[in-house]
């Protein structure tokens, strides 16, 4: 309905630029700053991915991530901090789950939950496609993932979205130079999307297995590009750079209000402090046209008696 109506797309319409990018380099900085706090209890393994990273991204930037978590996972089992026996391998097949439709659960669950996917996921997610230089149909993206969660909801997939943390990374520079060409990460991120569902208690033992550290550094690690694209984009134009500072900061502080995210009150406190600002640059603006305008006027005047005379 969301999608159909198309209320969703003109909010977003509404949102500027600043405050978009603002909106998704807090919501990505988060891991950014898990990946440097992980240092306080490993170190090495941190600095290691750390050096790795910068050096891939100046000979081989396509690979650096990969490389990046090679070298973690090298490390991490030299010094035997995996523990392999949380892995096992087997299939793990969806489970139908004949729906129930219930007024009382409807309200007190499923109403709050697409309150919080639209505000907490969708939001930054859209964010995250434009503040990479795309221009998609919002409407017809935010209807089919309700379609698509609509049909898949009896076998688990009661929450699909436009995620910001995968988009980001799919739509960065690092996945192809050519803008044209990144779709290509998009569509093998979907075909390990389904590996990984099919080996979905092998996928969770083996994040299990990896140090916690090695998780939270590759994270952060990397989102850098897309962390500081946002924040360039958003400090940009220096009339929106306070509002989108507060939308960045409230975003990233984590806060949560009535069950909704920091993502939904960062925008709603940029867009609050870019009203206030505006309001304020208007009145000024009148005040300042007003003695022009006067000033303008008497010049004509006193030419036009001149030129009577």
């Amino acid at each position: 309905v969301a999608g159909a109506t198309g209320w969703f797309e003109r909010v977003m319409n509404r949102i500027p630029m600043a405050i978009a990018s603002a909106l998704l380099a807090g919501v990505l900085a988060r891991f950014g700053l898990t990946a440097f706090t992980a240092a306080q209890t490993a170190l090495a393994l941190v600095l290691l991915m750390l050096a790795t990273y910068l050096v891939a991204r100046r000979v081989l930037p396509r690979y650096a991530v990969p490389l990046t978590l090679l070298v973690g996972i090298v490390h991490a089992a030299w010094h035997g901090q995996l523990a392999w026996d949380a892995v096992h391998v087997d299939f793990t097949w969806p489970v139908f789950t004949a729906p129930v439709f219930n007024w009382q659960t409807a309200f007190s669950v499923a109403l709050p939950r697409f309150i919080v996917t639209m505000a907490s996921q969708n939001l930054p997610g859209v964010a995250a496609i434009r503040a990479s230089g795309y221009d998609l149909p919002v409407s017809r993206l935010i209807a089919l993932s309700g379609l698509a969660t609509l049909v898949l909801a009896p076998f688990g997939a009661f929450a699909l979205n436009l995620s910001a943390i995968t988009a980001a990374i799919c739509m960065g520079r690092e996945a192809h130079e050519d803008p044209a060409r990144r779709y290509t990460a998009a569509v093998s991120c979907g075909a390990i999307y389904v590996v990984i569902g099919l080996f979905g208690a092998a996928v969770t033992g083996l994040l299990t297995a990896f140090p916690k550290e090695l998780v939270a550094a590759i994270a952060g690690l990397a989102l850098l590009g897309t962390i500081g694209s946002g924040l360039a984009t958003a400090v940009r134009d220096e009339s929106h750079r306070e509002a989108a500072l507060i939308t960045f900061l409230v975003t990233l502080s984590g806060v949560t209000i009535a069950g909704i995210g920091s993502a939904f009150w960062g925008v709603v406190a940029g867009a609050v402090a870019l009203a206030v600002q505006q309001l304020g640059r208007k009145s000024a603006a009148g005040k300042d046209i007003a003695p022009a305008c006067k000033m303008a006027l008497d010049k004509k005047t006193e030419a036009a008696k001149a030129a009577a005379k």
